[in-house]
């Protein structure tokens, strides 16, 4: 692999999302790196390039591919580099081939989806043949699943150094969120529902769904009244409710607890729950219904036609001076597994970004690149395959520190 001509190839360059990883990596990855945009049309990837020898002259400028979905493209531009950035959604539409190429030929791949119902899919079909070519392959590594997912592995690495402990228990909770999806947020969440059927969708939503071992049979700590209304209050997080994005993340950190020594990393009988912080329970519980109301009306064929005239087009969104306004922030409690008679202890772990999503997700996707090129041994020492984001461990969560994110574990009360 270290004789290909690109180390990274971000395919989909061009779009909402992609731009902005374009931007990232030609401002703060190494000058000499080099990389390729690729897409279909040659005049939007020249444009693109023009905008970018702008906004750093002093580095190798990428290169230009053409590429359609077909294999035979695909299986070309598999070949040339060492890592490709896909970020051409909605992924169960068109990035299978990608998936496929990258595996068969030993490319490492990420991807920033969403939809668990493919993620499953590609982990049934690809993995083995993923793991057998040297191929790490991270789907989610994106605003979903990547803080989840690295909030849950800080927490559990946290409590087994601090306290030589497993990991009872963690929840994470969007703390707070200022931004609005793109274009291509919305056609996803929208195609996604005409592509799969419930029953397929419902397989993928099953606990530990994506665990390559089976999950711990522990007993719920989640009380009748969150179960009916959606409200839970933990101290240190406060009041919470259903999150929309709760059950993709969950899906990748219970993932991420099958491969780290078969479950024993963060502890036989670990359990992780998501939800979005709110002020009152009055507003949880509004919020809870709305959303079960809201996912119930997108089962209907007539409104989901009428929603994707009202939204952003896929590869639009919001301006760029708009994102600046945006911010993110995770907060997580991750509760040790101590003696019985022994009072709980916990850790507390938060991950905070100001400026906007899709620039966050471009992010996630250049720095998690730039720690497999990093590391000659990453595939010996994962084995390669469908991988999760805290896979990538400490070396990640550094990159991003440095890139502008605020991450910090510590004892809480």
């Amino acid at each position: 692999m270290d004789k290909r001509q690109y180390d990274i190839v971000l395919l989909g360059a061009t779009g909402f999302t992609g731009k902005f990883c374009a931007e990232h990596i030609t401002t703060h990855l190494p000058v000499n790196l080099n990389w390729a945009v690729a897409g279909r049309s040659s005049m939007k990837l020249e444009s693109l390039v023009g905008e970018l020898i702008s906004l750093n002259r002093d580095r190798l400028q990428p290169g230009i591919e053409i590429a359609t979905l077909s294999n035979e493209d695909l299986d070309l531009l598999a070949k040339t580099t060492r890592i490709m950035l896909n970020t051409i959604g909605p992924y169960h539409l068109y990035s299978t081939p990608v998936v496929e190429s990258c595996a068969r030929n030993g490319t490492h791949y990420l991807d920033v989806t969403g939809e668990t119902a493919w993620v499953l899919q590609m982990i049934e079909k690809y993995h083995n043949l993923a793991s057998a070519n040297g191929a790490i392959m991270i789907p989610e590594i994106g605003i979903e699943s990547a803080p989840s997912d690295l909030l849950a592995w800080s927490l559990a690495t946290y409590l087994r150094m601090k306290l030589s402990c497993d990991t009872a228990e963690v929840i994470c909770t969007l703390y707070e969120v200022r931004s609005r999806p793109s274009g291509g947020t919305l056609a996803t969440i929208l195609s996604t529902l005409d592509s799969y059927s419930l029953r397929e969708i419902g397989r993928a939503s099953k606990p530990w769904a994506l665990s390559p071992i089976p999950g711990p049979r522990s007993r719920s700590t989640v009380s009748l009244f969150t179960r009916l209304f959606g409200v839970r209050v933990v101290h240190g997080l406060g009041t919470m409710t259903t999150s929309i994005a709760g059950s993709a993340n969950r899906a990748i950190v219970q993932r991420s607890w099958g491969l780290l020594d078969k479950g024993r990393y963060y502890g036989p009988n670990f359990q992780y729950s998501e939800y979005l912080s709110v002020r009152n329970t009055l507003i949880g519980i509004a919020v809870h219904f709305a959303f079960a109301f809201g996912s119930l009306l997108l089962l209907l064929r007539p409104i989901r036609w009428l929603v994707q005239r009202l939204v952003y087009a896929p590869g639009e969104g919001r301006s760029k001076i708009d994102t600046k306004k945006e911010a993110f922030e995770f907060r997580a409690i991750g509760t040790a597994a101590d003696e019985a008679g022994r009072p709980p202890r916990r850790a507390f772990a938060r991950f905070r970004w100001d400026g906007g999503a899709y620039h966050l997700t471009g992010v996630f996707l250049a720095e998690a690149a730039m720690v497999i090129l990093q590391d000659s041994k990453i595939v010996e020492k994962t084995g390669g395959g469908v991988l999760t984001p805290a896979i990538l461990g400490q070396p990640f969560i550094e990159r991003l520190c440095e890139a502008g994110v605020e991450f910090n574990t510590e004892m809480a009360s």
